[in-house]
Parts: structure tokens; sequence; C-alpha cells
């Protein structure tokens, strides 16, 4: 048997071997949770956990690929099914910082479960405009959805729910549609709101989020001088230095006097 023929009966061991574990184990999502942190760059933090039902007879099988390290997403989406996927995606640009976590299987009054677990980062799920001194309009892109789509477009599967959170100090404008948590009647129009969520088969068509930030004082002064840095590089430590001896030199010489 030459080199050329193993290496051949490799290719062809490797795919039928996963084809006979795919066709034995059975998976069944039950439960989509999927929570977006919003930060004030406009990019996102997105965590998600997936409730997966492990059959009796696919037990052995989850716990010997969740310890093959070397198993990639695309390979756990053929083994799981098309509801491992990310549901918050930028359509002009990619997730960065990704990391997937295959849980273990636990004991539920339903029976054997695993929890699955995404984290990963999207740029440009708001848009921000400064629309008066230090404070910004910030409006959430629903093109970042990658959910069910119905006929109306995108929408929240069976036992799926989205958890949207917004930095600390927002000032909610506009929510449709209404959350579901927490119901408007008790938030007074969302004053100090910062989470929401939204649960199974609510639409996401026309949904609109959008909210103030007021930045402070301090960070109004520390962006500007990261924007002379950005600017200028080291030049403006130097311009810092020049203003800094210009105060000493002119209070020494009005002292003299």
């Amino acid at each position: 048997m030459n080199a050329r023929f193993l290496a051949l009966l490799a290719l062809l061991v490797v795919p039928f071997s996963l084809f006979i574990q795919l066709s034995s184990a059975s998976y069944a999502v039950t439960n989509i949770n999927t929570t977006v942190v919003l930060n004030q760059n406009s990019s996102a933090r997105v965590s998600e956990i997936l409730e997966v039902a492990v059959s009796n007879q696919s037990v052995s099988q989850y716990s010997t690929d969740r310890l093959a390290l070397n198993l990639t997403l695309s390979q756990w989406q053929l083994i799981i099914g098309p509801n491992l996927v990310q549901h918050i995606i930028n359509p002009h640009g990619s997730i960065y910082n990704f990391n997937f976590l295959p849980g273990p299987i636990v004991s539920s009054p339903n029976g054997r479960v695993a929890y699955l677990l995404m984290t990963y980062y999207v740029n440009n799920v708001t848009v921000v405009n400064q629309t008066g001194p230090r404070t910004f309009l910030y409006s959430f892109n629903n093109d970042v959805f990658n959910f069910q789509h119905a006929a109306s477009g995108a929408v929240l599967g069976e036992n799926t729910t989205l958890t949207v959170i917004v930095p600390q100090g927002s000032k909610i404008m506009t929510v449709v549609p209404s959350p579901d948590s927490p119901a408007q009647s008790f938030t007074q129009n969302y004053k100090n709101v910062t989470v929401m969520s939204w649960y199974a088969d609510e639409p996401l068509s026309k949904f609109q989020l959008v909210y103030t930030t007021q930045e402070s004082l301090q960070d109004e002064v520390l962006s500007f001088f990261a924007q002379l840095y950005k600017t200028l590089g080291v030049g403006v430590y130097v311009l810092i230095l020049a203003v800094i001896a210009a105060i000493i030199v002119y209070t020494y010489l009005k002292v003299g006097k």
C-alpha cells in the first residue's frame, strides 16, 4: 500500500465517518437566547445560548464531539443543524473575536440537554449621530438580524428570545415593537430601562430602537485628546508640553513683576 493510496483512503473515510455520525445522532434545538450588548462606538457584543436536546443514543457521540477540540463551527453546524448560526450579522462586514463553547450534557425535566455558547462582536449594529454638545443619538440597524424569515421579513422563531442592552444612562426615545419585558405600563415610557427582551414569534421586520446618550465632560476631553493623537501622533505630546511650558514661563514673568 503506497502513501498516495493511504492518503486517498483517509479522504474517503473521514467524510464517511461524519455521515455515519450524522445519521445516527439525534439533536434538537429547543431554545435560543440571543443577547446583544450595545456599545457606544456602534459595535455590539453578542452572546447566544442554544439549548439542545440530546437523545439517549447520542450521548456518547456528543461527548466525543465535545472533546474533539479540532472540530470547526461548520462541522458543528452539520452535527446540530441549521439553528446553530450567528443571529446578529453585519451584512457589510464580518464578526470578530468569535468563541464557541459546547457545554456538557446535563439532566433536565425534559431529558438530557446541552448548552452551546457563542460569543462574538459585530460592527455597525447601531448608527450614531451627534445632536448636541456631548449628546448622541443612536438608531438600531435591523439589517443585522439573521433570525427566521416569514413573508413579512425577520421574525423570532419558536422558543427564541432576543435581549438588547443599551449603555447605562441611555434615554430611550423609540422602541417598536414594545418589549415583552419589561412591560411598558411598569416603566413610565422606559425611563431608566437598559434591558429589553422580545419573545417567540415577535416580528422584527419593522424593528426600531432609538436612544440618546450624554457624554460626560471628562469623556469629551479624553475624546478630544484621543482625536488629536490620531491626527498628530506623538506630536500632540510636544504640543501639550509646549503649552504647559508657556503657562509656566508666563506665570513666572507675572510673579517677577
